[in-house]
């Protein structure tokens, strides 16, 4: 029987003001919980430097864990508030950039993929995405803030989704 190596997935939610991030490492049909948090830029910085510091801080991230997968939420628009949108496209840039640089191959996957990995359910509050995530790695809490659950929610739906190319569409 062949045993496959064990792979760390980094999933990142990306956002202007605060980026969630989430480690696992993936050994068979086992996720087990390397690290989350987050990584903030300042509101009253200028777009470049803030941009500096997500960056900054995915590199970080990379270099610390050597991560095998860099899993992404998609960039969608809300037609209420295209300006949202355009900032977010402009984080999720310099996470790809990281990534690119550091050779490490990069997934996208939309939110409403995500909740209904998470949930079943692809219209799931934020609430019910956070439990499932705690569940799934068993945690004694839910992961707080949202942005954590939200990045371990998209590394676990890689997992999910790669062994499972099938539901990948």
């Amino acid at each position: 029987m062949e045993t496959s190596s064990a792979k760390i997935i980094l999933g990142i939610d990306p956002g202007l003001n605060t980026t969630g991030y989430g480690l696992l490492r993936q050994s068979g049909g086992n996720l087990e919980l390397i690290e989350a948090g987050v990584i903030k830029s300042r509101p009253r910085d200028e777009l470049p430097q803030r941009l500096q510091a997500i960056h900054d801080g995915v590199v970080d991230v990379i270099e610390n864990f050597q991560p095998d997968a860099l899993a992404l939420e998609e960039l969608y628009a809300h037609y209420e508030r295209p300006t949202t949108a355009i900032l977010m496209g402009h984080a999720r840039g310099v996470i790809c950039l990281a990534a690119a640089r550091n050779q490490i191959p990069l997934e996208h996957y939309r939110a409403t993929q995500i909740k209904k990995v998470m949930t079943g359910n692809g219209r799931a509050p934020k609430s019910q995405v956070q439990l499932a995530v705690m569940n799934y790695l068993r945690l004694t809490t839910v992961p707080d803030p949202p942005d954590v659950a939200d990045a371990l929610a998209i590394a676990i739906c890689h997992c999910y989704l790669s062994r499972n190319e099938t539901l990948r569409k």
